[in-house]
């Protein structure tokens, strides 16, 4: 931890009105200009800011500033502080190295061709890319689309496989079935239908060739008018 001065500004506009010290030693000690300390002793700077005492706050000893306003060309150093307060860490993004950052395109490739479920959103959660370089990649307008290879993002780091897996699923869950050829079943008055005009059609043909059994056809059509009523009364 860096043993640094709070409010120096403040801090100076307390020691122009309480010590004798130089306009040097404050400017050296609050890290100032000595000519701002002179504006804030004329009264043309800090107007607006009360004063802070350094002694209250443990960043100076009287006895350090009594032997500076006796000696013009003593420095004044700050105290030890008595609590050491450990520094916040910076919250934000994770650092990606450089080497991973150039692998994202390389990642993304392997996406598209592997799992083309995956929604454009969904694959800039996993590898933290942006839409228009999905769409470069997606169309091969990339810039460096010819030297581009797929590789896993998990195993380049960019990701993890318990991510990797939710996301499949999370696409896979609302992307609709397809029956397996594709077309969906007849009603069964349709089918019922198509099987009479079949079953009519044979029998024009073998009343053609003269041979056919008329009463045993109209008796297959009544059957099958008789069943596709039914159903539609089911229905």
């Amino acid at each position: 931890m860096s043993n640094t001065l709070l409010m120096p500004k403040a801090t100076a506009v307390w020691l122009v009105d309480n010590t004798a010290l130089s306009f040097e030693q404050i400017a050296q000690f609050c890290g100032l200009h000595p000519l701002e300390v002179k504006a804030i002793a004329d009264g043309e700077s800090a107007q607006g800011i009360k004063g802070m005492d350094p002694i209250m706050t443990g960043q100076l000893t009287r006895d350090e500033i009594a032997r500076a306003e006796k000696d013009s060309n003593h420095r004044l150093k700050l105290a030890d502080p008595k609590v050491r307060v450990p520094e916040s860490k910076r919250k934000g993004p994770r650092y990606t190295p450089l080497s991973k950052r150039q692998d994202r395109p390389n990642a993304i490739l392997w996406l598209v061709r592997n799992h083309p479920e995956l929604k454009d959103a969904q694959i800039m959660r996993l590898v933290g890319t942006t839409k228009t370089t999905i769409a470069a990649i997606r169309d091969r307008t990339h810039w460096n689309a010819a030297n581009l290879a797929p590789m896993d993002p998990v195993t380049l780091g960019l990701t993890s496989q318990i991510e990797l897996d939710m996301e499949v699923a999370r696409a896979n869950k609302e992307k609709p079935l397809p029956t397996a050829s594709g077309a969906t079943l007849l009603p069964a008055a349709e089918t019922t239908r198509k099987e009479a005009e079949v079953a009519a059609a044979a029998a024009e043909e073998k009343e053609k060739s003269g041979d056919v059994d008329v009463s045993a056809v109209f008796a297959k059509l009544k059957q099958l008018g008789g069943k596709n009523e039914r159903e539609e009364d089911e229905e």
